[in-house]
């Protein structure tokens, strides 16, 4: 038995190859993959060659071993259904429709342990979404947004629109949006932002402020989310927020740097800048919060903002160099890029 599998091979190359697969063993079913997403931030980094070579592609998933030196399979959200079960496998997993934290080929092995069933009522184009919308609700867990506030979201990719509809659930004074591309942008205002607007503007500084303001407060954030994966957005983060405010940073950069100016109001106003990660829970809420109560929370905000209308393009796995180079070079035309099988 063979399958197929996308492998990045060099700054700019992907492969689709083909493998052997041995069928299930004890313990373990197969799954052919119906439906993969393509993260459009940490897979361009590994795509253009900026992710770290050295670093651990993920210590908290099995399928992702290794580090991130190429050649290497990526990829953390795919659907699937189980078609053959290995000894020892209940049989109630036959036919299942399950997530896997899993990189992009048809057919994979996993023990039950690593699936998660997909809710009867989403289908696989909603259920995609899961670790995007995990990692939107870690942010908002981390951000601790509170009534009246003020709120900047930097980034109106997939996670930040999925950012942007939680906050919106929230009683905020204000929450505004920043993208360089217009479909974003409308996008964002759909879900609930106030106002949408474009970084690369030159007055665009002089523009949040004004919509931040007005009458009974000031014109300062209290609370911004960079996930904008632009490191330059930091700056505009810090020149935004007032008085011990606090900026969560999401977005990861890879090998990207910047220089921050922190000889401002940085000093005298205590801002806070804050990491957030999805991979582990923040300390000061492990008490209540644990991985599998996030990931029930996270379902329950796939089924309110159902996200599947996100999707822009869907190509077959055979296809996927197209799917990376559209990211790539043409990121004004797509939000969510999926593979299919």
């Amino acid at each position: 038995m063979t399958r197929h599998s996308l492998y990045f091979t060099e700054p700019q190359g992907v492969r689709v190859r083909e493998e052997p697969i041995s069928a299930p063993g004890p313990g373990q079913v197969l799954v052919k993959t119906v439906m993969s997403a393509i993260s459009p931030g940490t897979e361009l980094l590994i795509y253009r060659g900026q992710a770290p070579q050295d670093l651990q592609a993920d210590s908290t998933l099995e399928a992702l071993p290794g580090t991130l030196a190429f050649p290497l399979k990526y990829g953390y959200a795919a659907v699937g259904r189980v078609v053959e079960l290995g000894p020892q496998v209940p049989a109630l997993w036959q036919d299942r429709l399950v997530f896997a934290f899993h990189p992009h080929e048809d057919l994979f092995l996993a023990a039950p342990a690593e699936l998660l069933p997909v809710p009867p009522d989403l289908a696989p184009e909603e259920a995609i979404f899961l670790p995007n919308m995990q990692t939107a609700l870690t942010l908002t867990l981390d951000g601790k947004p509170l009534i009246g506030e003020n709120v900047v979201v930097f980034g109106q990719g997939i996670v930040g629109l999925l950012l942007t509809a939680l906050l919106a659930g929230f009683p905020l004074a204000r929450l505004v949006t920043l993208d360089h591309y217009p479909n974003r942008r409308l996008a964002s205002q759909t879900l609930g932002a106030h106002a949408s607007f474009d970084p690369l503007h030159p007055e665009v500084l002089e523009e949040l402020r004004a919509s931040l303001a007005n009458q009974e407060q000031d014109a300062w954030a209290d609370l911004a989310f960079e996930i904008s994966g632009n490191p330059a957005a930091l700056d505009q983060a810090l020149a935004v927020t007032g008085f011990h405010s606090r900026i969560v940073i999401g977005s990861w950069y890879g090998t990207k740097k910047t220089e921050l100016n922190l000889g401002g109001l940085f000093h005298r106003q205590r801002q806070i800048l804050r990491s957030s990660q999805v991979s582990t829970i923040a300390p000061e809420l492990s008490g209540r919060w644990t991985r599998s109560r996030l990931l029930r929370v996270a379902w329950d905000m796939v089924h309110r903002v159902k996200p599947a209308r996100f999707i822009t393009h869907r190509f077959p796995l055979a296809e996927a160099a197209q799917a990376y180079r559209l990211l790539d070079q043409h990121p004004e035309e797509a939000i969510q890029v999926v593979l299919t099988y």
